[in-house]
């Protein structure tokens, strides 16, 4: 028809375009998990259990048992780090889900320990490991360090760390360097020190995994943390309320190290403010709490980050009582006056010749233990700036601590220095009719936080278990005269485990003694489970002639060979 057009087709080209050939494109992505170790310990069989015995049913045909199957199989609760409360990506909380238990590592040839770590302990390296920012706020004797340093350890054996730096007062890293060795055997560490050149080369050329470093140091090197080398993947803060203070030089190049990772562990992280915890988590993680934050609002935001437990509260899990010794570095002071004074002594000891007596050695120790405590021309004392830092914990946790030592003048000294916490003394100088009245007023006062006791007199004869620290501020010469001191708080009637911090000065006559009598110690326990005859504990002759470095002997001893030596105090000893 003339009228009629023919109309194209909407399926005809130009409408229709090809997309042309598909491809399908699938992107992925790798994620690396540590590998289980392959030395599993092998799961103990289950117990059997016998099967109730059913009444046989008329007609009933008898089931055999099957060969697979027993009865219910009691495991142990498994102890696995948990994503936090803020991790979000997929990956990161399956890494977690996907690592062994803690308590099925440690202990195995790849992590392994002088001992197995309390089960309060494994959920401390738990709550460490997947946090970048963690506050161990445990109360001090709980064995935070201990902690801390197996979370590193694990950390960086599965990879996700490999520089950490540790920060720690000055007196304590001896006690740090000997941890390390204890727990972490296989892992190299470095402590800073030399002179300018030696720690530039420690912060930006080394590549030791783990550094130790002082709050004194770190504050004079702040210019090397400048450098894009001095970058850390876990910066750990021991005794973190030295940071307390925002504005201290401390706090501002403590906060300045560029790192991925913030621990702090600290067992007072308020001492006096709330303002203090806002302060520790400004390095903890920046900007999330502001400064003029009100206490009601700390909890909730900090509460994900922070792990505090008091000795009440894992009290099944401690032994009853737990020896802390605790190694100390002397002051430049002292160290400058012990080291006068053992040169010396030793040369008039050598002078002597065959007329040498034990007196004449015991008097060159008497001296040098005397210097471990004090500095004789400035005062200055290792020991004396570590009982401070514990006692702030002792006080803040409102408990109480015996500190004994061999003379009273370290005790009145001590009572000037420790006079925020109440201090009350007990010695021979406190006529004896008074000193009832002391112990009264000890276990009665709240603000009386701390007794200074000498051996002679505090020993024996006193209960004390309402104390729950005791302070060994220098060494006795029998170990069963220093278990009578700790008896004083560890006896019947003792709630809660005692903890006993004995204080070494490291490289010093201090340290010698206690090798001795330590392996006096052990000769006795074995000889007890042996039920053999009491042995020697107290310092013999010999002990005494092999603490130095002494050519000649007297011609005839003084004393039987293998008698203990008594050992009389100075006049003020008691």
């Amino acid at each position: 028809m003339p009228n009629v057009r023919e109309a194209r087709l909407l399926t005809d080209a130009p409408w229709v375009r090809g997309v042309g050939p598909l491809e399908l494109r699938v992107q992925t992505e790798g994620w690396k998990f540590p590998s289980p170790p392959i030395d599993l310990p092998p799961r103990p069989p289950a117990p059997a259990e016998p099967n109730p015995v059913r009444p046989a049913v008329e007609g009933e045909v008898p089931v055999p048992p099957l060969p697979d199957q027993s009865g219910p199989v009691r495991r142990p609760p498994k102890v696995r780090p948990k994503p936090t409360a803020d991790t979000v990506l997929f990956k990161d909380r399956l890494l977690y889900l996907l690592q062994p238990p803690i308590d099925h590592l440690i202990g195995t040839k790849s992590v392994e320990v002088p001992f197995q770590p309390f089960p309060y302990q494994l959920e401390g390296i738990a709550f460490l490991m997947p946090r970048h920012a963690a506050l161990l706020a445990d109360e001090m004797g709980l064995g935070k360090t201990a902690q801390a340093i197996l979370a590193i350890r694990l950390l960086i054996q599965a990879g996700l760390v490999r520089r950490v730096l540790i920060v720690c007062p000055k007196p304590l890293v001896f006690n740090w360097s000997r941890e390390l060795k204890l727990w972490a055997a296989d892992l190299p560490f470095e402590v800073f020190g030399g002179d300018l050149h030696l720690r530039r080369a420690t912060w930006h050329v080394s590549n030791c995994p783990v550094k130790l470093v002082n709050y004194e140091l770190i504050t004079r090197d702040a210019e090397f943390l400048a450098d894009p080398k001095a970058t850390f993947d876990l910066v750990v803060l021991d005794e973190a309320q030295r940071i307390k203070n925002h504005d201290s030089k401390t706090a501002q190049v403590v906060r300045s190290i560029k790192r991925a990772r913030s621990w702090a562990m600290t067992g007072t992280p308020i001492e006096n403010r709330h303002e203090d915890l806002i302060h520790i988590f400004e390095f903890l993680d920046p900007g999330r709490i502001p400064r003029d934050t009100p206490a009601k609002r700390l909890p909730a935001l900090t509460a994900d980050s922070i792990l505090r437990r008091t000795k009440d509260d894992v009290q099944a899990d401690m032994p009853p009582k737990v020896i802390r010794d605790l190694p100390l570095e002397l002051t430049p002071a002292q160290r400058e006056a012990y080291d006068l004074a053992e040169q010396e002594g030793v040369v008039r000891l050598n002078a002597l010749g065959e007329t040498i007596t034990v007196q004449h050695v015991f008097q060159l120790v008497m001296r040098l233990k005397q210097i471990c405590n004090f500095d004789p021309m400035t005062g200055a004392s290792a020991k004396l700036e570590q009982l401070l830092a514990d006692m702030e914990e002792v006080a803040a946790s409102g408990r109480k601590a015996i500190v004994f030592s061999q003379w009273v003048e370290p005790l009145e000294i001590l009572a000037k220095a420790l006079e925020e916490f109440g201090p009350l003394q007990f010695h021979g100088k406190i006529p004896t009719h008074q000193r009832p009245a002391v112990i009264d007023q000890f276990k009665a006062d709240p603000t009386k936080h701390v007794i200074l006791m000498s051996y002679g007199t505090g020993s024996v004869g006193l209960n004390l278990q309402f104390t729950e620290h005791v302070f060994l501020f220098d060494r006795w010469w029998n170990p069963a005269v220093e278990d009578q001191a700790i008896n004083r708080a560890h006896r019947i009637g003792q709630k809660n485990s005692v903890i006993v911090t004995r204080f070494l000065a490291e490289n010093t006559i201090e340290r010698r003694v206690a090798e001795v009598l330590e392996a006096k110690r052990r000769m006795f326990n074995e000889l007890l489970e042996q039920n053999g005859p009491p042995p020697i504990l107290g310092l013999t002759e010999e002990d005494i002639f092999g603490l130095f470095d002494i050519r000649h002997r007297p011609k005839k001893a003084s004393h039987e060979p293998g008698a203990i030596i008594p050992f009389p105090g100075p006049a003020r000893a008691a």
